[in-house]
């Protein structure tokens, strides 16, 4: 009771204070922004901009190296060794180094697994698969036949999915902590570790995953469908990157470009297409041209399926009609090229300029996409006639070179400069970035061919980014919500499946925003009650140590109030954010929810 109370009074102030208001006539004018910002405030701003969030000791760090050599070394992230705790945490997750074919074989969705059974497949080659395979349509049918013998407690004779326990261990089994229940199973071999989690419950097997080994919970998660897995793997990547990697600059350009040409991992094949897209396609163009990234995406077959391009075909398009295909022209991604990839929705080109870019388009199409096919060139599907688009004629008879030459005229254009350029400065600049920052970073666009590091160098070492108006002065999303409060605390994440959900809450579930927008860049769209609420609740359970998950050291926040808001902030608070801690803490005033309390205060809601 205690916490909610807490969280609506710092909820009432929090959206007070968030909120924009006009002054009162009568009130005293405000106090002028001071005309730059300190040196620590340039290196925070840094740090809460090109980061997803300073830990502790990174400001120190910072200023001893000097902030310019630090941000040329974020742009060079190929010269910053890898993280070695992160690359343990990212070790178990294997699908996130597999190609969209090898993850429909390990991981395959029903229909391939039907296939392989009926032996219309192959089976993957590691000896546990096909035995998991058979055990997890076995137990479909089982389900399917209204069989509820599952999780009874053990048979009298000790056996239980096909392994002899005795007396002791059927007690653990029966009931046993979690921890001892993991435990045994653990200490079973591979097949028998199956046999026996197919018996339990999905809530009985839920219960085991926290303290069971990442290998076990590899073997319970496959228990919720083969692709669950790859979902899983690919969201606790990018949290678990969020979190530890010292690349941060590239995590964050990353996520900004991964949205910027966003893909719905919920659509048919692209739940296998996905992982090679950001780690193909979209990781190492972050900082490359921008032609190379554009014509990447237009290749990939995460986007021609999400899209639906790899359907699209001329008007005498010769199709084998065992393939399935919907014949005709589909405009969508010739309109979310133009519209969301490069000239912008003012970026004067017409309805007849989508058609004819669909036309260009035709033919770019995927090989068994069911399968985790790549992508390909049908000659067959494409159409063939004289196309105009933005004033320039395409010869008949061009092939794949029509596709190749539209990327070239959107990649050269001087609106596609504009819109690339203003897209990043309304990420790390602020909502409305000025025309003189966004006029520069254009013209460095077009003087380099479009090179997105100088772009991006331009952009950071601009006078405009180092506005003091500008210190923090955009709303975190929810994803640098979580990914900067786990770091201030110095969090240990140890898997990820609460996070997951919290992103839900928070309204940025990862991978599945439907629409090709993807998430805006104009922090004003993440503030309302309901999220307000969430941030809060979320930011009072992690410093309490009760995120599932994520162990955080409470005995950190020790001194008064001031002392940990500090700490936490890694700047003296203003006196608004004092006033609404200070209001949150009614009756208890231990560490960790003056810890809480701060995470959830405003200041630190911005970045």
């Amino acid at each position: 009771m205690q916490r909610k109370t807490v969280a609506i009074t710092l909820l009432a102030l929090s959206s007070a204070m968030f909120a924009a208001k006009k002054p009162r006539t009568n009130a005293p004018a405000p106090a002028p922004n001071p005309a730059q910002m300190t040196a620590e405030q340039k290196t925070l701003h840094a740090l809460n901009r090109l980061t997803f969030g300073p830990r502790p000791g990174d400001l120190e760090a910072v200023q001893g190296m000097g902030l310019d050599q630090w941000i040329e070394q974020q742009l060079h992230p190929e010269s910053i060794p890898a993280n070695p705790v992160l690359e343990t945490k990212l070790a178990p997750l294997d699908t996130i180094r597999m190609t969209p074919a090898e993850l429909t074989s390990k991981y395959p969705p029903p229909g391939i697994v039907k296939a392989m059974i009926q032996g219309r497949l192959q089976f993957p080659a590691d000896p546990e698969s096909p035995y998991m395979l058979r055990k997890l349509v076995a137990r479909a049918e089982r389900k399917q036949s209204g069989d509820k013998a599952d999780d009874a407690d053990l048979h009298s004779d000790g056996v239980q999915g096909g392994w002899q326990f005795d007396e002791q261990q059927k007690a653990i089994l029966n009931a046993g902590r979690p921890a001892e229940q993991a435990a045994l199973i653990e200490s079973l071999p591979a097949r028998e570790q199956y046999d026996v989690l197919d018996s339990l419950s999905n809530a009985r097997r839920q219960r085991l995953y926290a303290p069971a080994s990442p290998e076990l919970r590899r073997k319970i998660l496959i228990f919720n469908g083969p692709v669950q897995v790859v979902n899983h793997d690919l969201i606790e990547a990018r949290l678990l990157r969020a979190v530890y990697s010292d690349r941060q600059l590239e995590e964050v350009l990353t996520d900004f470009w991964y949205n910027h040409f966003n893909v719905f991992i919920g659509k048919g094949a692209d739940r296998y297409m996905v992982t090679s897209y950001e780690r193909d396609v979209i990781r190492p163009h972050v900082l490359g041209r921008f032609e190379d990234l554009l014509l990447a995406t237009a290749e990939s077959p995460a986007m021609l399926f999400y899209l639906d391009n790899w359907q699209s075909t001329g008007p005498d398009a010769r199709v084998n009609p065992r393939a399935k295909l919907r014949q005709g022209l589909n405009e969508n991604y010739g309109r979310e090229l133009m519209e969301l990839h490069t000239l912008g929705v003012d970026g004067g080109y017409t309805q007849k300029d989508v058609t004819e870019v669909a036309r260009c388009f035709t033919g770019w199409t995927i090989r068994q996409p069911a399968q985790g096919g790549a992508f390909q060139f049908n000659e067959r599907m494409h159409d063939k006639g004289e196309k105009h688009v933005l004033g320039v004629t395409i010869p008949a008879d061009g092939g794949m070179a029509d596709g190749l030459k539209v990327l070239d005229i959107l990649a050269h254009s001087p609106a596609t400069a504009h819109f690339i350029s203003k897209s990043l400065a309304m990420r790390f600049v602020s909502d409305n970035p000025p025309e003189t920052l966004v006029g520069a970073m254009a013209k460095r666009f077009l003087e380099t061919d479009g090179d997105l590091g100088e772009v991006t160098r331009t952009m950071i070492f601009a006078p405009e980014f180092w506005n003091p108006a500008n210190f923090r002065s955009k709303v975190k999303s929810p994803l640098e919500l979580v990914g900067s409060a786990i770091r201030a605390v110095a969090g240990d994440v140890d898997f990820t499946n609460s996070l997951d959900g919290l992103m839900n809450q928070l309204g940025e579930p990862l991978y599945r925003k439907l629409e090709p927008t993807g998430y805006s860049n104009n922090s004003g769209e993440w503030m309302n009650s309901a999220s307000l609420l969430a941030r809060m609740n979320f930011a009072l359970s992690l410093a309490q140590g009760k995120i599932p998950g994520v162990k955080v050291d409470t005995t950190q926040f020790t001194g008064d109030a001031a002392h940990i808001e500090r700490q936490l902030l890694m700047t003296n608070p203003p006196v608004g954010a004092q006033l609404a801690i200070e209001a949150g803490l009614t009756e208890v005033r231990t560490g960790p929810m003056i810890a809480g309390l701060t995470l959830g205060s405003p200041d630190f809601q911005r970045r």
